[in-house]
């Protein structure tokens, strides 16, 4: 499928799939769209303990840098697990212009090895944080009670329906660890009520700029 370099409103970069009219992230700012849903909503609850990520698309690895970028500050121990099933070509992964955007040119080693190491092993990126890549279609995750926070950030229901399914998130529900959170962009009604059917206990949230409501989700 065709992919293109596009910048988002915000000056970030992102791939954008010109078949599908879908792009990995939102085209109002894809730097603060990954801040708003997964940091602010996500990882910040964390209070600096010892986190372990799932995220289910790891795309160009923007997530991921985030969360190192900010654990870092604090010391704060992550084990991330970035699951994908087509990986983002390695001379795509380094147009993109996080590092220059982030303001963190000193750890361009660090964006360029996420995008360097072998899939499917674990990898220590520095002793507060390691990395598995896993290629991987999402419907065949088996986790059981491994995470503390998933990073939901798949393809749109629009272009991928069945990623957005009760069987999908049966399989997040499971991955998660008891009081384990779910944040994602998305805030469709039949996305809501697939989480509900799941047993999660179900917030909207204001969503990133451009998008009006987000949702995050507990394992109780």
């Amino acid at each position: 499928m065709k992919r293109e370099i596009l910048t988002t409103n915000d000056g970030s970069t992102t791939i954008h799939l010109p078949d599908w009219n879908e792009s990995y992230h939102s085209k109002h700012g894809a730097i603060q769209e990954a801040y708003h849903v997964f940091f602010k909503n996500g990882l910040s609850l964390f209070d600096n303990k010892p986190v372990s990520i799932l995220e289910i698309g790891f795309g160009t690895g923007l997530n991921a840098f985030i969360t190192f970028i900010e654990a870092k500050k604090e010391n704060q121990k992550i084990d991330y697990v970035g699951v994908e099933a087509y990986p983002v070509l390695l001379d795509e992964a380094l147009q993109m212009n996080y590092v220059n955007e982030l303001n963190a040119t000193n750890e361009n080693e660090v964006f360029t090895k996420f995008h360097q190491c072998s899939w499917n092993e674990k990898h220590t990126i520095s002793n507060d944080f390691l990395l598995t890549k896993r290629q991987q279609l999402f419907q065949d995750i088996s986790d059981v009670d491994t995470f503390d926070l998933i990073y939901f950030d798949a393809f749109g229901f629009r272009v991928q329906p069945e990623l957005w399914s009760i069987e999908i998130f049966k399989k997040m529900h499971t991955a998660l660890k008891l009081n384990g959170v779910i944040v994602t962009y998305a805030c469709r009604s039949s996305i809501k009520k697939a989480m509900l059917e799941c047993e999660f206990t179900v917030e909207k949230l204001p969503g990133a700029p451009g998008k009006r409501e987000m949702l995050r989700a507990t394992k109780k």
